[in-house]
């Protein structure tokens, strides 16, 4: 019945979008193949199995450490002295780093990172976050009693989507998404049994958000759903491009710029009414650290009874990972000039940057257009394929950015998420990958990439 419903959730739209959320899950199935495959390939490379390259190389998720790129030592220096406190002795570690570890342990109960934390997070860390985010924002207040660390930003991303369908009083609940979008934001959003209205980011302005195309999704949900609220990306996800800021003498920003320091900048009412979730992360942050799982959201504007929910929701995971909470106090508030850490700090940060020049590698082949890459960890080429080939991939029941990441996979070991994943424009192939590797690995996954390509289009040309 619960399936049933998320597809009946659907059949008021038009024929497109009817068919398109459910022919998405199936296409999610098949990438599910594509991963099996990669496995199987794995394994008879194990086994002795001749192909045209000795390993598999995964750059289908964004996660820097797993592409081979090292954590920050000032990151695991600290964690390794508030996991074994004898380290504050030692004088192999920076000093900088054994007055983290001290003052972060002071702040855990028993002076252990095995306890439990308060259910917003541990108080320092929390009011550290809430300084790190008026310092991003020119000054915009940030308050600790709005902020909530979790194990993950995506886990708190379901607790403010949840309570918006629950208070909402249409059955059919509306949030307008970005396409392309990130897959695991459009399925929380339908197994919580909202409605995912798309809007579409123009490409060829820099995946810019247009207001005009907001106003279309607007238009289409009428008759269908309830909207109430907008979720943006910034920076894109898979397309890792910034939002772009106008303002009315039509000049544009490129550097970040948060939707809260915006929010501000718009004055009474507009600042003081509208409701505001922020989320960000240690895995997406610069220090990438995705597998100790710390997350915040920011919630601003929001109704005080709503706010006393929203306690009990994240009360029912007791409190985010201690490891995690920690990153985020090292992501928040970094070595600074003159710290002992900072120089080797800085150097791994300037190096990791450097690698979001890869759209000017991929620009240079034929087939390929790639966007810029702004922020984030991901780049987000399309595809232009020849007819045959699109043809070929109709043949094989597959999506057309799909059959291309499969034969990528067989020939050439790269292992890439088709764009069908993200609900791209109709008409378009993509595929996302991630850049967030050692530097010579991504020099070796453009050869094999480029390599393929050419072969691939004078196949089908």
């Amino acid at each position: 019945k619960w399936s049933e419903r998320k597809v009946t959730i659907f059949t008021p739209m038009s024929d497109q979008q009817e068919t398109g959320p459910t022919m998405r899950r199936l296409s999610q199935l098949e990438s599910v193949v594509l991963w099996n495959r990669a496995r199987q390939i794995k394994r008879e490379l194990k086994q002795g199995v001749k192909k045209p390259y000795r390993e598999v190389i995964d750059i289908s998720w964004g996660d820097p450490q797993g592409g081979g790129i090292k954590p920050l030592s000032f990151v695991r220096q600290v964690l390794a002295a508030c996991h074994y406190p004898q380290l504050l002795n030692s004088d192999k570690l920076p000093e900088d780093v054994r007055q983290r570890a001290e003052r972060l342990l002071k702040e855990c109960a028993g002076r252990s990172t095995g306890s439990y934390t308060a259910t917003q997070g541990i108080p320092y860390i929390v009011k550290g976050i809430s300084e790190f985010i008026t310092r991003r924002d020119g000054g915009v207040p940030s308050f600790p009693n709005n902020i909530y660390i979790s194990s993950g930003s995506q886990w708190s991303l379901q607790v403010p989507t949840s309570l918006i369908l629950i208070i909402s009083s249409f059955f059919f609940t509306g949030v307008l998404t970005p396409v392309p979008c990130y897959d695991k934001v459009n399925m929380s959003i339908r197994e919580l049994g909202g409605v995912t209205i798309p809007y579409y980011l123009h490409e060829d302005q820099g995946w810019e958000l247009q207001i005009e195309e907001l106003n279309r999704a607007l238009e289409s949900a009428k008759g269908v759903c309830n909207p109430v609220a907008l979720y943006v990306m910034n920076p894109g996800n898979p397309t890792g491009s910034l939002p772009q800021r106008r303002s009315s003498f039509s000049w544009l920003m490129s550097e970040f710029v948060s939707y809260k320091k915006v929010l501000a900048e718009m004055g009474p009412p507009i600042s003081e009414t509208v409701e505001l979730a922020s989320f960000h992360s240690a895995s997406k942050g610069l220090i990438g650290e995705c597998g100790l799982r710390g997350g915040y959201v920011e919630l601003v504007n929001v109704d005080p009874a709503v706010m006393e929910y929203i306690y009990k929701l994240f009360s029912t995971d007791s409190c985010a990972s201690v490891p995690g909470q920690i990153a985020l106090n090292l992501m928040t508030h970094p070595p600074q000039p003159g710290d002992p850490s900072y120089s080797l700090y800085n150097e791994v940060i300037m190096t990791i940057t450097q690698l979001m020049r890869v759209f000017e590698v991929l620009n240079s082949v034929p087939g390929f257009s790639c966007q810029p890459v702004e922020g984030g960890g991901f780049a987000f080429p399309r595809l232009h394929l020849p007819l045959n080939a699109i043809h070929k991939a109709k043949e094989a029941g597959m999506q057309p950015d799909e059959f291309y990441c499969v034969r990528l996979l067989e020939e050439s070991g790269l292992l890439v998420n088709p764009g069908w994943n993200f609900e791209q424009k109709e008409g378009t192939s993509h595929f996302r990958m991630n850049i967030m590797i050692k530097e010579e690995t991504l020099e070796g996954v453009l050869r094999r990439l480029v390599s393929f390509h050419t072969k691939f289009m004078k196949e089908f040309s």
